[in-house]
Order: C-alpha cells, then structure tokens, then sequence
C-alpha cells in the first residue's frame, strides 16, 4: 500500500493581490486561512496592489478577478479549487462571490 505524505505533494502557489487602499488585506488573510485548513501545502502570498484589486491566481493561472465581477470571492469555492489542483486538477476559474451586507433603507 502506497501511503503519501505531506512533504511528498507538490506545493501549490496562490497569489492574491489586493488593495490596500479598500483595506483588503483582512480578507486576504482570511482567505489564506481557509485555504490552508484544506490544503496544508498551498502557500499563500499577499501582495498590495492595484486600487479596487483581489485578484487570485493559482500556480500563475488567474481564478478570480475582482476587478472584472466587483465582489470578493467565495473563500470556500477559492479553497476547493485550490485542493482540487494539489489532486491534479488545473486550477479553474471560479464565480462564487462573498454575500453582500448592505441594506438600502
């Protein structure tokens, strides 16, 4: 019986970039400790960058653009494709966004 270990996986790089502006950085590191939860081996960079920007790429492959659907990812759909690509998968773009707390009264 093959048994394979953490160190065994290959690691898998996801890079958010976001605005510092907007004060993303929060979700950012919310979003890597999901990420992390199912997949130990993901290593997660947070980078400050254009203004309105969280923007998620997957070993260089961009998943989730938020300058193209204006809401922040679902961190668990963003989670799951990440775990899929350390099983083989090619990372893939998601559409899952954050709910949005807003009430117009």
């Amino acid at each position: 019986m093959m048994s394979v270990n953490d160190s065994d996986k290959k690691v898998i790089r996801v890079n958010v970039e976001y605005c510092g502006v907007c004060d993303y950085g929060g979700h950012c590191v919310a979003l890597a400790k999901t990420i992390r939860e199912s997949t130990p081996n993901a290593v997660v960079y947070c980078k400050r960058g254009r203004q309105g920007s969280f923007e998620i790429t997957v070993n260089d492959k961009l998943i989730y653009s938020k300058m193209q659907t204006m809401a922040i990812p679902d961190y668990e759909e963003v989670a799951q494709v990440v775990q899929d690509v350390s099983q083989g998968s090619e990372p893939r773009e998601i559409k899952g966004q954050q709910p949005i707390n807003c009430a117009i009264v």
